[in-house]
């Protein structure tokens, strides 16, 4: 059975197992804010794929590179911020070829205009 990326369905003797650790380093994770797994109703963590990714990148940049927790939260927050952006950017991509292409500009999108280039400034003479 096929679950989605962000399914929750993970145990965390299971993520241990796949990702050859201790559990109790998923736990300092947890503590670490560096993942948030779910929760079932009985309060059992459950992992989903794209939180063992997460855990994969951070135990590549602890284990290969020497980063410590601290730099770890930075990186994955700055990742985090350039994915927003580069998500940002396919939208603003797909906009503008749809403005060029249909000539239009989205509702929700105002367009202004001038009616003139020249700005006219009247001066009063002193008496």
């Amino acid at each position: 059975m096929m679950h989605q990326y962000d399914e929750p369905v993970y145990l965390i003797s299971i993520v241990a197992k796949i990702l050859d650790i201790h559990p109790q380093t998923l736990r300092q994770y947890e503590r670490e804010n560096l993942v948030c797994p779910s929760r079932s109703n009985g309060r059992i963590r459950l992992y989903s794929q794209r939180d063992i990714d997460r855990i994969k990148l951070i135990l590549r940049l602890t284990r290969e590179l020497g980063v410590n927790i601290a730099g770890v939260d930075i990186i994955l927050r700055l990742k985090e911020n350039v994915d927003e952006m580069e998500q940002d950017m396919v939208d603003l991509r797909r906009e503008v070829m749809k403005a060029k292409s249909g000539h239009t500009v989205s509702s929700d999108k105002a367009l202004v205009t001038k009616k003139s280039i020249y700005e006219m400034i009247i001066f009063e003479e002193k008496k």
